[in-house]
């Protein structure tokens, strides 16, 4: 058998706001594998995820696959990914008590949070999509929100990895970055707008360049394309139900994803098995991409 070893590597898992979502069952499967977990929250979705790291009734979704016991993480780490350092933060924001609790809440902040637990970060997961007119067409998004999905669910990744670096590059074995993205970057999905396919679509090409401009400091970019999946965040669309029908009535595998066929792939360009991948969009959607119709 051929495993897949994390033991020793440190992993910064972003995007993680409930216990269901890619990013959950991304951090998961990573530790399962040997990896060491930080989580970079939102700060108003901070409270939610400590709650689920230690409420009874969210027990059984802590549970690690393959027998490996119970998911720990070493820290939450609060990080609007909208901000690179506090320096850009809005007057609103700042006096908002959701935010305002957690200092500084910037990516800067979280980094130099992060550089006082490790000395190094071997994987960084960018798991994190927002605009706040997602359901409107692109006709109608506003100018505002379609800045605002570029920002968080793109540039985020950048933003990220630049902070990052210091921690990541020359590493022995290499690091990764991996970012989540979706087929409505590529092609029109109804209801799936206010500038989100456009994040997305940047999204992609921004990891190309990445990988690009990182791989010479050992350090490799991925992303994942995976198919409709009924997350919290996904619900949002609206008619995501509908998606995941559609996409499995036409897929090669006649069939939903799982949470956990994402955060197997993961695991897999996060190891040695994968020292030659980079720049790379790897599809899990039950091969969904590649039908014309």
């Amino acid at each position: 058998m051929i495993p897949i070893d994390l033991k020793g590597k440190v992993a910064l898992v972003t995007g993680v706001g409930d216990n269901v979502g890619f990013a959950w069952h991304i951090a998961k499967t990573l530790q399962a594998a040997g990896a060491t977990l930080f989580f970079a929250v939102h700060p108003r979705l901070v409270g939610i995820v400590e709650s689920i790291m230690e409420r009874d009734t969210d027990a059984e979704s802590r549970i690690l696959p393959y027998g490996q016991g119970t998911m720990k993480i070493e820290k939450i780490l609060p990080c609007d990914v909208g901000f690179d350092t506090m320096d850009d933060v809005d007057e609103k924001t700042k006096g908002d008590k959701r935010y305002a609790k957690h200092g500084d809440f910037s990516i800067k902040g979280m980094i130099d949070t992060l550089s006082q637990q490790v000395k190094s970060v071997d994987i960084l997961i960018h798991a994190v999509a927002f605009s706040p007119e997602i359901k409107n067409s692109a006709v109608n998004t506003t100018r505002a929100a379609y800045l605002t999905a570029l920002s968080v669910s793109a540039y985020s990744l950048t933003a990220l990895s630049r902070a990052a670096l210091p921690l990541m590059e020359n590493r022995p074995g290499g690091t990764s970055v991996v970012g989540l993205s979706y087929i409505g970057g590529e092609r029109v999905v109804p209801h799936y707008g206010g500038g989100m396919s456009t994040a997305k679509s940047a999204l992609q090409i921004d990891a190309k360049q990445l990988a690009s401009n990182l791989g010479p400091k050992g350090v490799r970019v991925n992303i994942i394309s995976a198919g409709p999946y009924a997350s919290r965040a996904a619900k949002a669309i609206g008619d995501i139900g509908q998606m995941i029908d559609h996409a499995t009535s036409r897929s090669p595998l006649p069939r939903p994803i799982e949470a956990d066929e994402v955060g197997n792939a993961t695991a897999f360009l996060c190891s040695p098995l994968a020292s030659a991948i980079t720049g790379q969009v790897l599809y899990v959607d039950c091969g969904y991409n590649v039908m014309g119709v």
